[in-house]
């Protein structure tokens, strides 16, 4: 500790500073390997930054760099076995064969929506709903006794996301005969929760489709 408050003392009365990073390398290599979150962030530093990182260019960039690294991997759900390979292109052809926790065929799971490693999923048998992290095999069922939980191929869509409490959360639309019934899952809680969403009475009828990628 002695040692490293030399070194700093040293460098302060030595007025050593930091080189100016410029603008330019500060947008081409930084900001885009920044988490998502941090660069919401830094649209609030100023109007250049906010034009910037609301670019399709900045977007691509962004995107590339976080699909890089050994952490990505790639989850191949055949008719009868489950696997879990890297996106790495040295380890791609290395397979790891995964067991499902729960008592059904993997050609009989649907993966409705997937965040951060989390995947949800529906079981084709009961149309139950659950919380699955392949990589540590962990499973939580998320349907109750009260009917929620439950998804209805064709009428509802589901979508995962982290609130402003870092909690992640599961957001089930379930459309009725001209209702719409949109409910929020707690991970933290274990919770269901209705929420309001789409008041209108002209989203409540078939000729809205939902799917998956509106949560996009």
């Amino acid at each position: 500790m002695k040692k490293l408050k030399g070194c700093l003392y040293s460098a302060s009365e030595s007025n050593t500073k930091l080189p100016d990073l410029g603008p330019d390398l500060i947008m081409s290599e930084i900001l885009p390997r920044l988490p998502a979150k941090c660069v919401g962030r830094a649209k609030k530093v100023c109007k250049e930054w906010l034009s910037c990182i609301s670019s399709k260019e900045f977007v691509m960039m962004h995107c590339r760099h976080m699909c890089k690294g050994s952490r990505q991997k790639i989850l191949s759900i055949g008719q009868e076995s489950c696997f879990i390979s890297s996106t790495t292109v040295d380890l791609v052809d290395e397979k790891t064969m995964i067991t499902l926790p729960f008592h059904v065929r993997p050609s009989d799971v649907w993966i409705l929506s997937s965040l951060n490693g989390l995947l949800c999923v529906c079981l084709r048998n009961t149309f139950e709903m659950l919380i699955w992290n392949p990589l540590i095999r962990s499973c939580i069922n998320i349907s109750d006794s009260k009917s929620y939980g439950f998804f209805k191929i064709y009428s509802d869509a589901v979508g995962l996301y982290i609130d402003s409490s870092n909690d992640y959360r599961v957001l089930h639309i379930k459309r009725g005969r001209f209702t719409v019934d949109v409910m929020a899952y707690s991970r933290r809680t274990s919770h269901w929760k209705r929420i309001p969403f789409l008041q209108k009475r002209h989203y409540h009828t078939n000729g809205y489709v939902w799917s998956g990628g509106d949560f996009l």
